[in-house]
């Protein structure tokens, strides 16, 4: 059983920063391509941002792209986002996902094990 547990979540003004962490037990996390989805009311869950097993390799929505920057600590077990020149509308409940193996980076479907969600208001 994996749990993934997010932190880091807040309210914060436009043009600010935010680091999102999501802590996973387990003993497989490096094995794992990881990723980053946010939702908001009444809209599906949307991509964010995914890093493969060794940090190697970063994907982005275009939306965030330069702005977010996902990284990895295997040694911690640990997954970040960090989230700077924030936005009204990057306001959204952020989610870690545990991607599977041969899944989809971009959509929920590829992703099997998700965490509980951290809040992130960015007021204007």
């Amino acid at each position: 059983q994996v749990q993934l547990v997010e932190s880091g979540g807040g309210l914060v003004q436009a043009g600010g920063s935010l680091r999102l962490s999501c802590a996973a037990s387990g003993r497989t996390f490096s094995s794992y391509v990881m990723g980053w989805f946010r939702q908001t009311p009444g809209k599906e869950r949307e991509f964010v941002a995914a890093v493969n097993w060794n940090g190697g390799n970063t994907y982005y929505a275009d939306s965030v792209k330069g702005r977010f920057t996902i990284s990895r600590d295997n040694a911690k077990n640990t997954v970040y986002l960090q989230m700077n020149s924030l936005k009204p509308e990057d306001t959204a409940v952020y989610y870690c996902a545990r991607k599977v193996i041969g899944g989809n980076y971009y959509n929920t479907e590829g992703y099997d094990y998700w965490g509980q969600g951290t809040q992130v208001t960015v007021s204007s």
